[in-house]
């Protein structure tokens, strides 16, 4: 009876201490329900949820939302913690406040935006870091709509490491000075090559899916760093990776700071009584042109707040500059036709010569 006791207080033991633990699993956050996806999804699908909810509560989208920042933050730490496979182990066995723990013993703390966006600057400054590999720096091509309204794009890259083999290698290599008695009160100082005993590597190359987020009026020569994603070194870190913005060439417009150019073509009859028109814009809004008086062949004019966003304020638009071009009918005029069109314009000849550079 007593050997029945005992076991049976032992086994109350492990249930209380059980239920602590689901109590405690179950008191935070529920991380993927946050983000839209089951326990069981994949990176992919994270991403993928993550890059959808990021677009939505982004604050740049929701000005003076405090709810949609709040919720943004919320999407933030909970991808920040199901992508890091080691902190989702930890999430998935004792939940948000185990996750907690694990950051206070400097097991996270990561910015999501450091490998998911990247860091955003123009061109990019190399940290002193001893035994580094060198950094990278790619093209990025990009297309005016994708700068005019942002994109996610998702980059696939061979990325070569290092990786442990068998054998050894001389590593950490350095120069020692060493002191050499040459006789009673007479020392002379060497210098020594010392190096220590490390295991072999052998470089490999790695698939790698890379995040990236094309914001709105993000300018060419703009960078997005990803720390650690550059060229390896055998004795220390991997070097940078830096994505820079190049702006395709656009069939209609041309971009110039926030300001968009085009030139449109018009027939003559256009120019002389007037016209009409929509103009297809870079997220296929229309714009309307509309001229009652005569337009002239170089004519510009101006539509306000139908440029480019501005980065640091997505709400500060540029401006429009329009350009009119006016087409010349071919062909031969009547001598009727000439007296008609003399009727009608009643200009007086205007032959002039002046230097027009």
């Amino acid at each position: 009876y007593n050997e029945y006791k005992s076991y049976l207080r032992m086994n109350l033991r492990q249930i209380a201490v059980l239920l602590c633990m689901i109590v405690l699993t179950l008191s935070g956050r529920d991380f993927y329900n946050i983000l839209g996806v089951s326990r069981s999804a994949s990176k992919k699908e994270i991403k993928k949820a993550y890059r959808k909810l990021a677009m939505q509560y982004h604050p740049d989208k929701n000005p003076g939302d405090d709810s949609a920042a709040d919720k943004f933050k919320e999407i933030n730490e909970a991808y920040e913690t199901l992508i890091d496979e080691d902190k989702r182990k930890t999430f998935d066995r004792h939940g948000e406040e185990g996750v907690k723990k694990m950051n206070q013993h400097g097991g996270g703390g990561h910015d999501p935006f450091a490998n998911f966006f990247g860091h955003f600057g123009f061109g990019h400054q190399e940290e002193q870091r001893e035994n580094r590999g060198s950094d990278v720096v790619v093209d990025l091509y990009v297309t005016l709509e994708e700068l005019y309204l942002g994109n996610f794009v998702t980059i696939k890259r061979n990325k070569p490491t290092y990786v442990e083999t068998s054998g050894t290698r001389q590593c950490n290599c350095r120069m020692e000075m060493k002191t050499i008695m040459t006789g009673p009160g007479s020392f002379q100082m060497t210098q020594h090559r010392v190096c220590d005993q490390c295991k072999a590597v052998r470089l490999e190359t790695e698939t790698e899916e890379i995040d990236l987020e094309i914001e709105p009026g993000m300018v060419d020569g703009m960078t997005q760093k990803f720390t650690g994603k550059g060229e390896p070194h055998m004795e220390g870190e991997h070097g940078d990776l830096y994505f820079k913005v190049v702006t395709q060439k656009h069939p209609v417009f041309e971009r110039k700071g926030d300001d968009l150019y085009t030139n449109v073509t018009i027939s003559l009859q256009e120019a002389l009584v007037g016209f009409e028109m929509s103009l297809p814009h870079l997220d296929n809004h229309k714009v309307p042109i509309k001229r009652d008086k005569v337009t002239w062949h170089g004519a510009t004019i101006m539509k306000k707040g139908e440029g480019m966003p501005n980065f640091e304020n997505r709400h500060k638009l540029g401006n429009l500059y329009i350009t009119f071009d006016v087409k010349f009918p071919r062909g031969e005029l009547t001598e009727e036709e000439k007296e008609r069109i003399r009727s009608v314009l009643k200009q007086a000849d205007v032959q002039k010569a002046y230097n027009g550079h």
